[in-house]
């Protein structure tokens, strides 16, 4: 399949699909390399965004999505009648990045960085499409634990986990050591 009708073929297919399709899967259907695919989904994703196209084609992962351009947000809004997402809280954006950085995160977790109850921050993410459970830990009692999802991705404006920015990680179950300034001088006893 030549270049132009790849990328004719893999436009209709994002087009039609409305949500993020795997390389692999497009791969698979299309009998073509991936490497091929990624080359002309990403050649058609910079001719739409050089033409100022109303439609995108993002990088999300190991898949690609189409979406309508930035540009266009007030116009499909007022067209459309629909509302802008709620903002996340204060609350559920520390729950947002703590999932986003230390996951696959449960909520104990999340709940012992924050030093607050999260349940109902981690319902709304979940809600929201932000996170979804990624299965139990296995330790007694089973928790759930939580991933970020492609929605948060695309909301962040992220091809992949790799782009958030470096943090200094709590380091669970492993002793930390406090430099000898912090350290307070050991208390002598009175005699």
């Amino acid at each position: 399949m030549e270049q132009e009708e790849l990328q004719r073929v893999i436009e209709a297919i994002l087009f039609a699909a409305g949500e993020r399709v795997e390389i692999s899967r497009l791969a698979q259907t299309l009998a073509v390399d991936p490497g091929d695919i990624a080359k002309a989904a990403d050649a058609l994703a910079n001719q739409l965004a050089f033409d100022r196209r109303g439609i995108r084609i993002l990088k999300l992962e190991q898949g690609y999505q189409m979406v309508s351009s930035g540009e266009m947000a007030d116009y499909i809004t007022k067209t459309l009648e629909t509302r802008k997402p709620p903002k996340l809280s204060s609350s559920q954006l520390e729950t947002l990045t703590i999932i986003a950085y230390y996951q696959p995160a449960t909520k104990a977790m999340v709940e012992q960085i924050r030093g607050a109850d999260s349940s109902y921050s981690v319902a709304a993410l979940l809600n929201k499409k932000l996170i979804e459970e990624a299965g139990r830990l296995n330790v007694p009692g089973r928790p759930i634990q939580y991933k970020t999802t492609p929605d948060f991705l695309r909301t962040f404006g992220l091809q992949s986990l790799e782009e958030l920015p470096p943090i200094d990680k709590i380091a669970f179950g492993e002793p930390i050591e406090i430099p000898e300034e912090q350290q307070e001088a050991p208390k002598q006893e009175a005699t």
